[in-house]
């Protein structure tokens, strides 16, 4: 089938195309011979030979009738943070208008696509936008591309191919300018108590104003929600940045630069980083009295963790006893005590007496020297036995003063099952063990029993769990800057040999360590926010029942308050939706935490000033171009397809000539006769012109 404009020629041969290429050829030999023969009329012969074969291909005209349809042009509008910044909106606004109103004079249909901030901080998508609105129009319709945009594109790269020239009507002014902070470089993880060095970096661009030029500016710097610091920094240079991180987990730093006269935002002027605050090792002294059946449950329990450095000594040989061995024979090492006790003490993070028991190994200057430990910021953990209400404890040491109970001198031998007192059903050492104790009867058969325990008064702190006639067994405080533990049983070890049952022994224990280091999950009184998109969600911890009300500063200032709902013992939270990403400040009494909602550094306004190179690899293989809104809105003009579609004040789109056909006509071209009848008389006429020669 061939055609021409509206009609076409199509053919339905009677006798089937391959007995018609066969005819041909007789019909070309025949022509062939008819010439080297030298007839006169061997034209006509050919030209009646092909006047036959045409008549047996059947020819016939189809004819359309057609509607012309009208070209498209698509109008991408670009509604990001970037080209909302200064007067670009509005410079949008006339563009758009100027487009659709210039496109209806000519007869153009056009649309117009918001391009809208991309999700998760990816910027830009505008040829992602592109592509979805070019699935839903014919391409063949397809008259051009016009983006009204400052340029910042950030997925240049997924330009789709165009049949139709793609330009730029770029937002922005010639004097626009703005200031930036840069961090360069943000560890993700840091350890306590050794500098994390941070590399700033404050950069102008744009139509910087002479006056600004190299002036060094004021940089703030604030950790975890505490008073605004300041400092001087130079523009255009690298600053490092040393700081130390004192608290565990997650700490929140906050960088922000004044903003300067008519910048096009403060939004970039500021940045967010997280690190998260991690010991690099634990340091852990064990000591153990005399050697026993629970002292290798301590070890195993401080071993298993890849994180701790375990020093452990056991007496083995104290002071008062006499077995005739000379000391020299002696396979044993002598405790050191003056360089762990007063040389050595703090490097420890947490020291551990297990049944230990005053024998003149220690003086009590080094038990005055562990209590001063303590009180500064140290923790000691007391797990004891009989020893510990004896006249040897360690109660009638310097030490006993920061004891949080006082031992009575009695000892119970006798079985009972340890349960968490009303306190520890809320403090975050034990609050998750609640489940599993149980009250010992065939539906809830509860955790194994001990064998013994020594008889305390509670004099401080909280007691988190009871044991014989609901007596404390586990009691916790704070002793100045430090922490200690006093465990009045040595029996947690048949929880390890599953004695009727067993029991949480090693997660209670490992729980009962890192409280004891300041693990801030386990902290009973806290205030945490995790930031879930553009959802805070607030969690408050407290041995206190409400209602608890966190009061939440946006990045604007405003404040908002919420209620914390309890959803189990000593837990509160709730739920706050911000309004715009940043930093949100939190606080209930004398706690605080700080969060950050959506990126910390939007990718939108990492850069601000309008870039028409980034668009370049798009539009050039179009043949389109770039007109500034600011110098004026360019006129629209019709161009053939392949030529260049932009000049100076103008730009152009390529006539599609799509149509849609409305009907079909069949006719024969000649009737089969018409064509016989031609085919006989070219050869007759050839006959006789050679019968006259």
């Amino acid at each position: 089938m061939t055609g021409l404009g509206g009609t076409q020629i199509v053919f339905d041969p009677y006798l089937g195309w391959g007995v018609l290429a066969v005819m041909a050829t007789l019909a070309a030999l025949i022509t062939v011979l008819s010439l080297w023969r030298g007839l006169a009329g061997w034209w006509l012969r050919a030209l009646g030979l092909a006047a036959v074969l045409a008549a047996l291909a059947n020819p016939a005209l189809l004819t359309e009738d057609r509607d012309p349809l009208d070209d498209i042009v698509l109008i991408l509008r670009d509604d990001t943070g970037s080209n909302r910044l200064a007067d670009r909106a509005a410079q949008s606004d006339d563009a758009v208008a100027h487009l659709r109103a210039r496109l209806s004079d000519m007869g153009v249909d056009h649309r117009v696509v918001p391009v809208p901030d991309g999700l998760d901080d990816s910027g830009t998508r505008l040829m992602a936008a592109m592509d979805d609105a070019l699935a839903d129009l014919p391409r063949d319709r397809l008259a051009g591309v016009v983006a009204v945009s400052d340029g910042i594109v950030h997925d240049v790269e997924a330009a789709p191919a165009l049949p139709a020239p793609l330009h730029l009507l770029q937002t922005g002014d010639d004097d626009d300018w703005d200031r930036r902070l840069i961090v360069r470089n943000a560890p993700a993880y840091g350890i306590l108590g050794e500098p994390v060095t941070m590399t700033l970096r404050i950069e102008d661009e744009g139509a910087v104003p002479q006056d600004l030029r190299d002036e060094p500016v004021r940089v703030g710097f604030s950790l975890n929600g505490e008073e605004m610091r300041y400092a001087t920094a130079p523009v255009g240079r690298d600053m490092e940045l040393d700081l130390t991180l004192e608290r565990g987990g997650p700490n929140v730093l906050h960088f922000v630069v004044d903003p300067a006269a008519d910048e096009l935002t403060a939004r970039n002027n500021e940045a967010v980083v997280q690190i998260n605050g991690i010991r690099d090792r634990l340091r852990v002294l064990l000591v153990s009295g005399e050697p026993h059946t629970g002292q290798r449950t301590w070890r195993n329990l401080l071993k298993s963790d890849p994180a701790v450095d375990l020093v452990h000594f056991t007496i083995l040989r104290p002071p008062d006893r006499q077995d005739g061995v000379p000391v020299n024979e002696l396979s044993l090492i002598a405790f050191p005590t003056r360089e762990l006790f007063v040389e050595k003490i703090d490097e420890f993070d947490l020291i551990v007496f297990d049944r230990y028991r005053r024998r003149g190994i220690l003086p009590n200057a080094y038990f005055e020297n562990i209590r001063s430990y303590v009180e500064s910021g140290g923790a000691m953990l007391i797990s004891g036995g009989d020893e510990l209400a004896g006249a040897n404890s360690i109660f009638h040491s310097p030490l006993g003063r920061i004891f949080p109970a006082e031992p009575t001198g009695r000892v119970f031998d006798e079985a009972y099952r340890p349960r968490l007192s009303e306190t520890g059903t809320r403090h975050p050492v034990t609050a998750d063990l609640a489940e599993g104790q149980g009250d010992g009867t065939d539906d809830a058969p509860g955790w194994g029993r001990w064998l013994r325990q020594i008889e305390l008064i509670a004099q401080s702190g909280v007691t988190v769990m009871d044991g014989i006639d609901g007596r404390p067994l586990l009691v916790l405080d704070r002793v100045g800057e430090g922490r200690i533990a006093l465990l009045a049983s040595d029996q947690a070890w048949l929880w390890d040999r599953g004695f009727e049952g067993g029991g949480p022994q090693a997660e209670l224990l490992r729980r009962l360590a890192h409280w004891m280091m300041g693990e801030p999950d386990l902290e009973e009184e806290a205030l945490r926010a995790e930031a879930q998109g553009m959802a805070l969600r607030i969690v408050r911890r407290s041995l206190e029942e409400g209602p608890h009300v966190v009061t939440i500063e946006d990045p604007q200032g405003a404040r908002h308050e919420r209620e914390l709902q309890e959803r189990s013992p000593g837990r509160f939270a709730a739920t706050f939706e911000g309004d715009e990403p940043g930093l949100y400040r939190l606080r209930d009494g004398d706690l605080d935490a700080v969060a950050v909602l959506g990126p910390t550094n939007p990718r939108e306004f990492a850069t601000t000033i309008a870039n028409p190179d980034v668009l370049n690899p798009a539009i050039a293989p179009t043949q389109g171009g770039t007109v500034r809104v600011a110098h004026g809105l360019p006129d629209l003009r019709t161009v053939a397809s392949g030529r260049q579609a932009a000049g100076r004040g103008w730009l152009g789109i390529v006539p599609r000539g799509a149509y849609v056909t409305t009907d079909l006509r069949l006719g024969a071209a000649l009737p089969p006769w018409a064509w016989l009848l031609l085919g006989a008389g070219l050869i007759l006429a050839g006959w006789l012109r050679e019968a006259r020669r």
